[in-house]
């Protein structure tokens, strides 16, 4: 249906990132676009509509958000209509040149710094490859780009791929799956599956072999499997063999093993990094880049902004902003990272449970500060797992907007963790929940707490 696009009218829902790329696509191909949004957004060119002002019956599709849920109203009233549902992906899947080549990857965490990486690896190798997706363009923007791009490395959610049907890849990776996003898929199950439907999109897959639910999950795919662990890798998979990282995935030898890094050279080194750095590596193998190239890729690299970064280290006090930590399996793979921890966490749960990360990293967090809509639910799991852990409740200040030029709230948070550690703590903001209810973006959170730390580390000495 993506090849007869022309003059067909068009519904976009939402008017977002994602929708204002599909609508400028879909306008240059002769379609008739129009926006539909909650919200009273204005865009240059197109009419957009409330829900309420929606008659299915003059459109020919609907071109979901990715972030819809499934029961959206709007959504689901086209469903009833028989409005054909198109999406972003998909889209951007029939517009590719033919020689452009894909490949994707998928995961709870740590999806970002390792596309990023994988696409670092390919133009190491001298590829115009660029990490796409669900971070920096859309799909659309970049087969679109008058870069002309060899290689696209897709970072898809677990949305993007709930509504995904076309695109296939010349290779995939599965990271991790842990609870995230339950209250959009309605259950863990749907989510891992969703998760793992990449599977069918590619005849190569680079799996994580320390992940429990992604083994078990894939034993019913057909297709060549790859794992990397962070261990002695045996045939057929990626690993850890003292310093080194190894590949015994992709030898012309399945008994021999070729070096792909130092483990030092990986930074941070820490675990969940390094099984990053072995993923990539992976996707890179499985196209053919060679050794050398992903080497200088990891040797060059270092994680983007609010992901594990050290911003202050100060009378022996280490201040962290992993902003980016926006689930328990984050948070806790960030606590597990250091031993005392002054830990500032809360916002969004997403339907996610916190008493795995209470029960794992008790003995590492010296005091928890909470704020946001579900603290209170991070605090019940501390006190019956944890019941060791001091608990801070911190309230919203009266005068704190959303988005606002006040930033007394983090600044409250980031004066009662100064008050609470001691030479040798960790100061980590890894909030194991979605931003939405207190800032604007995970981003913007990360970068209150950075503007926070500067100001009251500086007015206190």
């Amino acid at each position: 249906m993506y090849s007869q696009l022309k003059n067909k009218r068009i519904l976009v829902g939402g008017a977002g990132v994602t929708g204002i790329a599909v609508g400028k696509s879909l306008s240059a191909l002769g379609a008739q676009v129009t926006f539909v949004d909650q919200a009273p957004i204005k865009v240059e060119g197109s009419a957009v509509l409330t829900p309420d002002q929606i008659t299915f019956s003059e459109f020919d599709y609907l071109m979901i958000s990715p972030g819809w849920r499934p029961d959206h109203p709007l959504l689901l009233a086209a469903l009833s209509a028989k409005l054909p549902i198109l999406n972003e992906i998909d889209l951007a899947w029939s517009r590719k040149p033919a020689r452009q080549r894909w490949i994707a990857l998928t995961g709870t965490n740590g999806k970002t710094s390792t596309v990023e990486l994988t696409a670092a690896m390919a133009r190491a190798a001298g590829l115009k490859a660029i990490a796409c997706g669900n971070v920096g363009l859309t799909a659309i923007e970049a087969v679109e780009s008058p870069e002309s791009f060899d290689l696209l490395v897709l970072e898809l959610s677990s949305f993007q791929l709930h509504w995904m049907q076309d695109a296939q890849f010349s290779a995939v990776a599965v990271l991790n799956i842990a609870q995230d996003h339950l209250d959009w898929h309605g259950g863990f199950s749907a989510y891992a599956q969703a998760k793992l439907s990449l599977l069918n999109r590619s005849e190569i897959a680079i799996l994580n072999g320390d992940d429990a639910e992604i083994v078990t999950r894939s034993q019913v795919w057909r297709g060549q499997k790859r794992f990397f662990l962070l261990d002695t890798p045996r045939p057929g998979e990626i690993g850890i063999v003292e310093e080194l990282l190894v590949d015994r995935a992709f030898t012309a030898d399945p008994q021999e093993a070729a070096m792909i890094a130092e483990l030092s050279e990986v930074t941070p080194t820490v675990p969940h990094n390094v099984a990053n750095a072995l993923a990539a590596a992976g996707l890179a193998r499985a196209i053919g880049i060679s050794h050398e190239a992903i080497r200088e890729a990891i040797v060059g690299f270092t994680p983007g902004k609010h992901r594990i970064e050290t911003i202050l280290e100060s009378d022996g006090i280490t201040w962290i902003n992993d902003s980016k930590a926006t689930n328990p399996h984050a948070a806790l793979a960030s606590l597990m990272s250091a031993l005392s921890v002054i830990w500032i966490a809360g916002g969004i749960a997403k339907g996610a449970a916190m008493d795995e990360i209470a029960e794992r990293a008790k003995g590492r967090i010296k005091a928890a500060i909470l704020f946001g809509a579900d603290s209170h639910l991070i605090a019940a799991s501390l006190r019956e797992k944890a019941p060791a852990v001091a608990i801070e409740m911190i309230s919203t200040p009266t005068q704190y907007v959303k988005g606002g030029a006040d930033n007394s709230l983090m600044e409250q948070i980031v004066q009662k963790a100064r008050e609470l550690a001691v030479a040798g703590d960790t100061v980590l903001l890894a909030p194991a929940c979605a931003s939405m209810d207190q800032f604007l973006s995970y981003g913007d959170r990360g970068e209150r707490f950075v503007a926070a730390v500067g100001k009251v580390l500086r007015d206190g000495h």
